[in-house]
């Protein structure tokens, strides 16, 4: 059952913000993991590079890039809210953020190809 005020856009704009700091956090391990190769075993390195021409890493890599974004600007909302006076136009700072942050990963996503 969807409770009212989870129709507003600033609640999926929290929504956003904490489910892509958790999936960034979830990440993060696997790309420590993969810097640490370059360390000790570089042909392990070399064949995880090879991974990522694939067009299907590609994507993911440009998700992975929107959340980045979504969780940055996510974060500046929140600072804003913090310390800045309440104003009616919150929902329209969400829309941009999350058109910002979508810009960003297509950017990211045409350069990548």
């Amino acid at each position: 059952m969807m409770r009212p005020h989870h129709k507003s856009s600033l609640w999926l704009g929290f929504l956003l913000h904490r489910l892509s700091g958790l999936i960034l956090a979830l990440f993060l391990p696997l790309h420590f993991y993969v810097l640490g190769l370059a360390l000790v075993d570089t042909a392990a390195l070399d064949g995880y590079l090879i991974l990522t021409r694939n067009p299907v890493v590609k994507f993911m890599e440009c998700t992975l890039v929107f959340l980045l974004a979504v969780h940055l600007f996510g974060g500046l909302r929140v600072l804003a809210l913090e310390f800045l006076p309440w104003h009616s136009r919150q929902k329209t700072l969400v829309a941009a953020s999350s058109a910002a942050a979508l810009f960003l990963a297509c950017l990211f996503l045409l350069r990548a190809f």
